[in-house]
């Protein structure tokens, strides 16, 4: 990887010339945005992968729920087998598979049993979405960057252990690093979550300070609701299955937060079966499970929910294992400031 990373050192002045550039054409006018019959909050972030942005745009609709606000979520779809508008749920039924929505937008609208629906084009989306399901707000999911349609509320949220790397190779714009945009487009950010995951809140390093000065920034966590039954729901304490000898599936961008929780309980996680992320479940991924939870001798099958919602497609195949997925929920250490500084900023926007 490090030696990837040095071969492709050279492309990555040319891709902070070109974010540069096209944000100072958003910033001067040259670039429009355009407003869409409805309120938008954007959650996003400008690094890629394993911030928690589903989890947060989760917690996000179910406080707009909680306040009688009509909302929906729209996704590019990242990892579906289509292309174009699609609508994903009417808030009542879910109306396409996994496969043709994506996985993020699918566990969103099951979970939150909210209206949704995916599309690269976020201005075309919401417009056709507004067609299909009347909305009064849009919670865009990883729009950060796509500035091309006008948001009420922009939120960004950050891993705290990567902003804790300051100076590493990560804190570099891609292809080298892991950043999307420099840190002074941090400047664009209404308010600021810092995920801590499972770890201790920590001070922002000296370094990054002058980039969030003056912003309202929340810290979270992640906390673990239990384990759960992938073919019928069933809910479980996860001490339930200290010491078990289980097989662990993943497919997402940092499974390593997930290896730590069941780690902590106890559940040993020796035998692994990790996936890239958004991983496409097939026929043949799922022999490889099979075969894998055999020859281990594998008491059941733990996986992410975000996966869950792609192996559940195959209940029949895997109607013989136990299989189970970890669930958990992101909380906003200061929840009651959170919740008033959305819905107020929400107010405020109905009065003009």
């Amino acid at each position: 990887m490090l030696f990837l990373r040095i071969i492709l050192f050279p492309f990555t002045p040319i891709y902070n010339l070109v974010v540069r550039f096209r944000n100072l054409f958003f910033n001067i006018g040259l670039f429009k945005t355009t407003k869409v019959g409805a309120k938008v909050i954007s959650i996003g972030n400008i690094t890629v992968g394993g911030s928690g942005k589903t989890p947060a745009v989760n917690l996000l609709v179910n406080i707009l729920k909680k306040a009688d606000i009509k909302v929906g979520v729209l996704s590019r779809g990242y990892g579906r087998k289509s292309k174009g508008y699609q609508l994903v749920s009417d808030s009542k039924e879910i109306k396409i598979p996994v496969s043709i929505s994506g996985d993020e937008i699918c566990l969103t609208a099951l979970e939150c049993k909210v209206a949704a629906a995916v599309c690269e084009d976020r201005v075309l989306g919401a417009q056709k979405f507004l067609k299909d399901v009347p909305l009064d707000l849009i919670v865009l999911d990883d729009a950060f960057q796509h500035r091309w349609i006008a948001r009420d509320l922009d939120i960004l949220i950050f891993d705290q252990s990567f902003l804790s790397k300051s100076g590493g190779m990560d804190q570099n714009l891609l292809p080298v690093g892991l950043m999307r945009e420099p840190f002074n487009s941090v400047k664009r950010a209404d308010a600021i979550i810092i995920n801590r995951k499972f770890s201790d809140i920590a001070f922002l390093p000296l370094q990054l300070r002058q980039y969030f000065e003056g912003k309202k920034i929340f810290t979270g966590h992640y906390k673990v609701a239990g384990i759960f039954d992938v073919k019928n729901h069933q809910h479980y304490e996860i001490c339930e299955f200290e010491g078990q000898n289980s097989l662990v599936v993943s497919g997402i961008a940092w499974p390593v937060s997930f290896l730590n929780v069941l780690k902590q309980y106890n559940i040993n996680t020796d035998n692994q079966l990790l996936f890239t992320d958004h991983k496409d479940y097939g026929l043949k991924e799922i022999q490889e499970i099979r075969k894998k939870f055999y020859s281990t001798n594998s008491h059941s099958v733990i996986t992410t929910q975000k996966d869950a919602v792609k192996l559940s497609e195959f209940n029949k195949e895997l109607d013989d294992i136990d299989i189970y997925y970890l669930k958990i929920d992101l909380q906003i250490d200061e929840m009651a400031e959170f919740e008033n500084f959305i819905l107020k900023h929400i107010a405020s926007l109905q009065k003009t």
